[in-house]
């Protein structure tokens, strides 16, 4: 948790008209569901107890996030006699005393908006992401950087309180809305005293103890003097401990031997790889993941940083851990799931969770789980696979809090020593087979290229349609690349080809990519 206080002094002290001087205007911006209405309600409420005239009002925006709103509290102080003031119905730019940024990059458009600026606004963030529409519709990483949105803060605004305020609240068994209340307090910016905040809350009448923990923790988050902030970077997130039978335990120390034995830039990802692949099968297919990583390194250069192998490390891990309905069902039915899921959702022992999953699994992915001869005759044969599609394409929901639905997803979960047999698996493995000896096809030659084939490899994820497209892209890339693989520079089309295919669902950037390359090849 960060606390940034550039600069100090009083409120109200940024208006020429003496009679505009009392009056205290606060904006807040929430995504739906962060309880921006219940910091709202608690602030006029706080107001109007302290002896203050208070209108609030709020605009629903949806164009970013669907829910994302924008709340607007005035006040000023009001001794009962005197007439009511008008107060303004919306933040203008320029004339916000204090912002509230329920998600950072709520406090980067509240600066872009004009609403923060340096010779009066404080700046009240929670540093922690809940991604936009427009972040989670790219293929490839679309995050937005919270960085330049703290570097921003810190020069636009009067003075910055920085903190991941959700987690705190979470931790305090509360929602954001309380933490940023205690924020508000800590901050000084109100002439309040602590305990109307708390009172406020208390008149609230609802999750009260939770809320006023979450509250004392903020407020001590903000009420931090310059320069004492302690800040707490993101402590690396530790592997998974592994155990078991003394038996497979042995196996495992072979196997991760093999992997410490290696060059430390590619244990680094290798050992995690190997997490993972023998989480999705077994010990066995965790040795063929180091077999093929060996292949690699025996034609990588220690004089390259291991650059390829590394690499490799990495993506051939997420090839051979492929999301097939096998692996779905097995996830969806894990007792850390449902623990991750009570979590987020804040579910009480007193309370009863309902969880629905939805299925809509093509005719592609249950022949995929046929035998590799029969599923092929499968899929050649149309009526078939129009059958198939007409028996399962279809969407389903599952109530996997009941036994039945349970049942079901955990049998098919446990399918995983069939897997090796099915139609997906042999079609993965050969196309496994083959980018891997593309890549390492030009490693004497073209180093650098066979590093971005590679890397081309994250183009593939997901599930069904998803899959489907990814593995569209992965073939469109490499064939683009292949026209130009004699060039010097093939290396970096490869990279532009990649970056092109990650840009939009619909891939006309990679189509214009290509259009390029066979304007000049």
């Amino acid at each position: 948790m960060t606390l940034h206080d550039t600069l100090s002094g009083p409120l109200g002290q940024h208006s020429a008209d003496p009679r505009l001087s009392g009056i205290i205007k606060l904006a807040i911006l929430a995504v739906g569901g962060q309880g921006g209405g219940v910091l709202t309600g608690w602030i006029e409420d706080l107001a109007r107890a302290q002896g203050y005239a208070a209108q609030a009002t709020s605009v629903a925006g949806v164009s970013q996030r669907t829910g994302a709103t924008v709340y607007y509290v005035e006040m000023a102080p009001h001794h009962p006699g005197d007439p009511t003031p008008v107060f303004s119905l919306m933040p203008a730019p320029g004339d916000v005393d204090i912002m509230i940024a329920a998600e950072m990059m709520e406090a980067g458009r509240s600066i872009i908006r004009g609403f923060v600026t340096p010779d009066r606004t404080t700046l009240i963030a929670s540093t922690h992401r809940a991604l936009a529409v427009s972040e989670k519709m790219v293929p490839g990483d679309g995050i937005a950087a919270s960085d330049e949105v703290m570097a921003a803060a810190e020069i636009a605004a009067r003075r910055f309180i920085a903190a991941d305020f959700d987690t705190l609240a979470i931790a305090n068994g509360s929602v954001i809305s309380a933490s940023l209340f205690g924020a508000l307090a800590g901050s000084g910016t109100l002439p309040f005293p602590r305990a109307a905040f708390e009172a406020a809350i208390r008149a609230g009448g609802k999750g009260i103890e939770g809320s006023l923990r979450a509250f004392g923790a903020a407020f001590d988050v903000a009420a931090n003097p310059p320069g004492q902030a302690t800040t707490q970077k993101d402590a690396p997130r530790q592997a998974h401990g592994v155990s078991g039978p003394a038996r497979l335990m042995a196996e495992w120390d072979r196997l991760a031997a093999k992997v410490a034995a290696m060059p430390a830039t590619v244990a680094e990802l290798a050992l995690p790889g190997l997490r993972k692949v023998v989480d999705f099968q077994d010990l066995c297919y965790g040795a063929t993941y180091l077999d093929r990583l060996a292949q690699v390194m025996a034609v990588d250069d220690a004089t390259r940083a291991w650059v390829l192998s590394r690499e490799a490390a990495k993506y051939i891990a997420n090839a051979l851990a492929y999301d097939d309905i096998i692996r779905v069902a097995d996830l969806k039915t894990r007792g850390r799931r449902f623990d991750r899921i009570r979590k987020e959702m804040r579910v009480k022992d007193a309370n009863l969770l309902h969880l629905t999953e939805f299925f809509h699994p093509r005719a592609e992915e249950i022949v995929g789980l046929f035998p590799a001869r029969l599923g092929a005759r499968l899929e050649a044969d149309p009526k078939w696979m129009a059958r198939l599609d007409r028996w399962f394409n279809k969407g389903r929901r599952l109530r996997t809090d009941s036994l039945r639905a349970f049942l079901t997803l955990h049998l098919i979960g446990g399918l995983r020593g069939w897997r090796l047999r099915t139609l997906r698996h042999a079609r993965e493995t050969a196309h496994l087979a083959r980018w891997m000896d593309l890549a390492l096809g030009h490693v004497t030659g073209n180093y650098d290229l066979a590093v971005e084939l590679i890397r081309c490899r994250r183009l593939i994820k997901g599930y069904s349609d998803t899959h489907k497209r990814g593995y569209s892209k992965f073939d469109q890339v490499l064939e683009a690349t292949a026209v130009v693989a004699g060039r010097p520079d093939a290396a970096d089309w490869c990279r532009r080809l990649r970056d092109a295919a990650l840009k939009d669902e619909e891939g006309k950037a990679l189509d214009g990519a290509i259009q390029t390359i066979r304007s000049f090849a």
